[in-house]
């Protein structure tokens, strides 16, 4: 059974001034020009080539990694690669203040884990802290101390994600 509580080192994702970048769209997180490639283990290398400032992320980011990302995350398309470029790279978790509605869905198919936490952007997090995050509460943490409370998984999330899966769930009900 996969682990409800996902701990790791985090990825603010702010500008160069500091702030929290929102509505940060599929063709900034996977670029169209990418669009050819089908290997999941290959999409990795294009995460982020279309944001100013995160060009080389997927140089930094180490496996188990937890993405924290601003509001509407993930607007625009239906593009899968916007959600399997973060799992080729490892990335244990996506937190967000809010997510777009295909995104969320995207990636909780996908088996990812999601958590929405409004205000995590107004906490004493940064880049580099390694934190706790209670997925059936939604509680994240940071040296033990409770930073924010989430929203948590709800339960069929955490079916889809502890089978790895939205697919893998429907071939082992079916």
């Amino acid at each position: 059974m996969k682990p409800r509580t996902i701990k790791g080192r985090i990825w603010m994702v702010r500008d160069e001034n500091g702030n929290r970048i929102d509505n940060i769209d599929t063709d900034m997180i996977f670029h169209n020009r990418y669009l050819y490639i089908t290997d999941l283990n290959e999409m990795g290398k294009y995460a982020f080539s279309n944001l100013p400032g995160w060009e080389d992320f997927p140089q930094k980011v180490r496996k188990g990694d937890i993405l924290v990302v601003g509001r509407n995350f993930g607007s625009g398309s239906s593009r899968q690669q916007a959600v399997d470029c973060f799992i080729a790279l490892g990335i244990s978790l996506i937190i967000g203040e809010s997510f777009g509605a295909i995104y969320k869905r995207n990636v909780i198919n996908s088996g990812l884990p999601l958590i929405e936490a409004p205000g995590i952007f107004d906490s004493p997090l940064k880049s580099g802290d390694k934190i706790e995050v209670n997925l059936e509460t939604g509680e994240i943490f940071k040296d033990g101390k409770l930073i924010i409370k989430g929203k948590p998984m709800s339960g069929v999330a955490l079916d889809i994600y502890e089978k790895g899966g939205l697919m893998n769930l429907a071939r082992e009900i079916a």
